[in-house]
């Protein structure tokens, strides 16, 4: 891959301005999420360094398991990063916290996406994109909501079987209701959106265990609230099991990130046409790969290099 330094707009990611998007960041969690949000960094988007010596730069205080998974970050319009997480395993909201500078955090609330729904039982792996058309920021996770979908009913395990619900807001202060957002016609998790040629493709996993799927698909939207196509056909290595996929464009390759988590260590793949991919796991190189406290499913983004500088220098 070719190291790239040019100057661009960042539209479709959330940085609205110029910016030298020299570097990248990688947000993750390790073991359970209990110590809070990590941070890696990389020049090319292979060799990934783990920053603050492997240790939190923030600690999860919101929910009832206080717990930090799946941390999205998206830089907005403003200059400001805004932060989404998995609070708990069964709960009804999910975590948010803003910042300038990825150090300096502001007092963590949470956001009670599913409140209205009273039997709900997850809400999982949330995503916060900001939509330029709409001037606002769109957030969507997984949720199961018993009795609905029966013709999937139980295709999960421990009788899960979800579908991906959406808001929207301007201010994090007021959101739009809950609406469902995806529904391929399967159990559904870990929708991640890569914003490429104008279009939205959104990358999403088929929980579904029997048969066991566990794969990741594309479809693809001019809207980020689509409608969306037909799902392509599955991408990721046949019978490997993955989740939490994160996806970025550099130079004129497309990666896609994703956890092979029964195996225990992170893998990756590229494409320069969004249709074919290569496995490139092996040409990767991730914090803390084989240990407790490897990466977990997180976000890959662009920023500048001053950013990852002070984030280098910096001691939350």
């Amino acid at each position: 891959m070719s190291r790239c330094l040019t100057l661009v707009i960042v539209v479709f990611t959330g940085l609205v301005s110029l910016a030298r998007a020299d570097s990248y960041l990688f947000t993750y969690f390790t073991k359970n999420g209990e110590d809070g949000l990590h941070l890696a960094w990389s020049r090319d988007g292979y060799k990934w360094e783990p920053l603050n010596g492997g240790k939190s730069y923030l600690e999860p205080k919101v929910g009832q398991s206080k717990l930090m998974r799946d941390p999205c970050i998206v830089r907005g319009p403003d200059g400001i990063f805004r932060m989404v997480w998995t609070s708990g395993w069964n709960e009804n909201n999910i975590g948010y916290a803003s910042s300038k500078d990825l150090v300096h955090w502001s007092e963590e609330k949470e956001i009670p996406v599913m409140a209205h729904e009273p039997t709900v039982r997850n809400s999982w792996a949330p995503e916060i994109h900001y939509d330029p058309k709409r001037e606002e920021f769109i957030i969507f996770w997984a949720s199961t909501i018993p009795g609905r979908f029966a013709s999937t009913a139980g295709s999960s395990e421990d009788a899960y079987n979800h579908r991906i619900y959406f808001t929207t807001t301007k201010d994090f202060t007021a959101f739009a209701p809950t609406k469902l957002f995806f529904d391929p016609g399967f159990s559904v998790i870990d929708a991640t959106f890569l914003h490429a040629n104008g279009r939205h493709y959104l990358i999403v996993k088929d929980e579904t265990v029997n048969p066991p799927k566990k794969y990741l698909q594309i479809a693809t939207s001019d809207d980020v609230q689509g409608p969306f196509s037909a799902l392509s056909a599955p991408f990721t290595p046949e019978g490997l099991w993955v989740e939490g996929p994160t996806a970025i464009k550099i130079g004129d390759e497309y990666l896609v990130y994703f956890d092979a988590y029964q195996k225990k260590h992170y893998g990756a793949l590229r494409s320069r046409d969004l249709k074919t991919w290569e496995d490139v796991t092996a040409k990767m190189s991730f914090p803390d790969e084989g240990t407790p406290v490897r990466m977990r499913h997180g976000t890959v983004i662009a920023v500048p290099d001053a950013i990852v500088a002070e984030l280098r220098k910096a001691t939350p």
